[in-house]
């Protein structure tokens, strides 16, 4: 339990928290600033994060309270790891599961052998362009915006969505790429459709899909796209991927053991 005066945080107070499954960054931003709001009693507090997580993803997100917001950019700039499970045989138009499959794709050239094989290639500094569905911004307008836009114009034509040239490629380094595990199948989560409230994104339906799947430790800098990553990874074996799980394991010196669920971070602002 934190004291009840902000004062005694002079450099503030940094949550490493488990951000749940379906909820965006910014659900959990709200919810951690009106508790500590009401804890510090403090209208205008402070509070944000330090690196965004996809709605779908899980794992360290970085909660800056007061004076430690300051520090956000800096924590931002930490590398990070992830553990992503790499479902290869089709896509869908967001690189995870968040939209529906638009494209099945040939499996004859996946394999553990030649996706170790290619792993190699994709270590070290590179251009990435990052995923429409993104919060890139693109002359002012956020990227997710312009890809929801385009989606439902194709889907009105019934048409593929393509994503064209819209964003820039960016410069990354991945250190390390390591193959944890790999299997013919995948075990997909059972579709749920949107709710009201916390938890209201979308899970896609991809149950009876012939699919391959690789569980990935990723390391890598910031700004790196781990769903682009996954795209970029179907293509070089010459069919399609999506990321069916992602969890950032590390943020930084913050480690997985760090992580207080999202409950246990509320108690500390009880």
């Amino acid at each position: 339990m934190f004291s009840k005066d902000i004062a005694d945080y002079p450099e503030g107070i940094v949550l490493p928290v488990d951000k749940p499954y379906r909820w965006t960054s910014a659900d959990v931003i709200r919810k951690i600033k009106w508790a500590a709001c009401r804890h510090f009693g403090k209208k205008n507090l402070k509070v944000g994060h330090a690196g965004t997580l996809d709605p779908l993803a899980t794992g360290i997100l970085l909660v800056c309270i007061g004076p430690a917001t300051r520090r956000a950019e800096e924590l931002q700039a930490s590398p990070k790891e992830y553990e992503a499970g790499v479902c290869f045989g089709a896509t869908t138009p967001s690189y995870d599961l968040e939209k529906d499959i638009d494209r099945i794709c040939p499996l004859d050239g996946v394999s553990q052998e030649r996706l170790l094989s290619v792993l190699p290639s994709f270590m070290g500094e590179q251009m990435q362009v990052a995923p429409l569905f993104s919060a890139k911004s693109v002359d002012g307008v956020r990227a997710y915006e312009t890809a929801r836009r385009l989606l439902k114009e194709a889907q009105s034509r019934g048409e593929a969505f393509d994503p064209g040239d819209i964003l820039q490629s960016s410069l990354i380094n991945i250190y390390d790429l390591q193959l944890l595990s790999y299997s013919n199948s995948f075990d997909a989560p059972d579709p749920v459709e949107p709710t009201a409230g916390r938890g209201r994104i979308k899970v896609a339906d991809v149950r009876g899909c012939e699919l391959r799947h690789a569980l990935i430790k990723v390391s890598c800098s910031k700004g790196t796209y781990i769903r682009a990553l996954a795209r970029d990874l179907g293509e070089a074996l010459g069919s399609g991927a999506f990321l069916g799980s992602l969890r950032r394991t590390r943020n930084g010196g913050y480690k997985e053991s760090d992580a207080l669920s999202l409950d246990a971070a509320l108690e500390l602002l009880g």
